[in-house]
């Protein structure tokens, strides 16, 4: 097990610098002048561009700037941004909101979905079947901008459940933001489940189970779900690195201070420092959750070796 942690640990190098090169490269090659509008309503003095371009090294070819950011990268800086503030105390600020709307989202998609998707797929052919499979088609065929103002309407407005906005990002101004983010998810794991779940009541190791005489309620839950959950969890996984750096329309929506609104802001502001340090940190989540994921894989099925 250990070496397998080690061999993924190390494939993730050549991942992340690929990744960050090409995120780099879009970035900063895009036209634009990021000193625009800094000096108000007058363009900014020839001499002020100059310095600035020459502190963020902009004046340096492509390459040499992605080596000057890879060489602060290696040791944790991820560089200042054009605010004079680093990007670190900027993610610092705001990761943690977004973790906790990320982890409210994966509550959702893992209550809700599995347990719709588990009622589905025994329930097969029949009302409920039809019912959360319409749901979850309409649910899925909704943008989720759509999804949010509905919701902002209904339960923040309306019927006054939840705040409107979510303010300082406390758990209880995040559960709403967090339903709309996972809403979509919620959809996709519900059939997904459903789908294994029909596809692995007609095993053999199931029709041996009840030729043995276990219920029908065991033969699900122990056997039956057990296998049909592998396909699921990959998903679930990869959602979750999805839903840290996906969630820029939902935290828009709701005015949540977190990573995607970073995001959004500093992409507005041609602030490149800070998209490329915040989408790297976004990268690193995203591959640590699918390496959690490969190892959940062993719990779930033991034939599953990482040796």
């Amino acid at each position: 097990m250990l070496k397998y942690v080690i061999r993924r640990l190390l494939q993730m190098i050549p991942v992340v610098i690929g990744a960050t090169f090409i995120l780099f490269c879009l970035v900063f090659a895009l036209p634009g002048d990021p000193t625009a509008g800094r000096c108000g309503e007058r363009p900014c003095p020839p001499a002020y561009v100059a310095a600035f371009r020459r502190e963020y090294h902009l004046d340096q070819p492509l390459i040499v700037q992605y080596g000057l950011y890879m060489g602060k990268l290696l040791r944790g800086d991820l560089g200042v941004n054009f605010y004079g503030n680093t990007v670190v105390s900027e993610l610092a600020a705001r990761y943690p909101v977004t973790v906790k709307l990320a982890i409210i989202a994966l509550l959702v998609e893992i209550f809700i979905g599995i347990t719709a998707g588990v009622i589905a797929g025994v329930r097969n052919g029949r009302f409920l079947d039809y019912l959360i499979l319409v749901s979850s088609l309409v649910v899925i065929s909704i943008p989720i901008f759509v999804i949010g103002s509905l919701a902002q309407l209904v339960f923040g407005m309306k019927l006054g459940w939840f705040p409107v906005t979510a303010g300082d990002g406390s758990w209880n101004q995040l559960v709403l933001p967090g339903f709309v983010l996972g809403a979509l998810s919620v959809a996709y794991v519900a059939r997904l489940t459903r789908a294994n779940l029909i596809e692995n009541q007609h095993a053999d190791y199931v029709r041996t189970a009840k030729a043995k005489g276990l219920s029908g309620l065991r033969t699900v839950t122990v056997h039956t779900l057990r296998n049909s959950l592998i396909p699921v969890i990959t998903y679930i996984g990869y959602d979750f690195g999805a839903l840290m750096g996906g969630a820029i329309v939902t935290e828009r929506i709701f005015n949540v201070n977190g990573i995607g609104n970073f995001i959004f802001r500093s992409i507005n502001q041609r602030d490149g420092v800070s998209v490329v340090g915040a989408v790297t940190c976004l990268v690193l989540v995203y591959l640590l959750a699918n390496l959690l994921v490969d190892l959940l894989y062993g719990v779930l099925d033991p034939r599953i070796s990482h040796d």
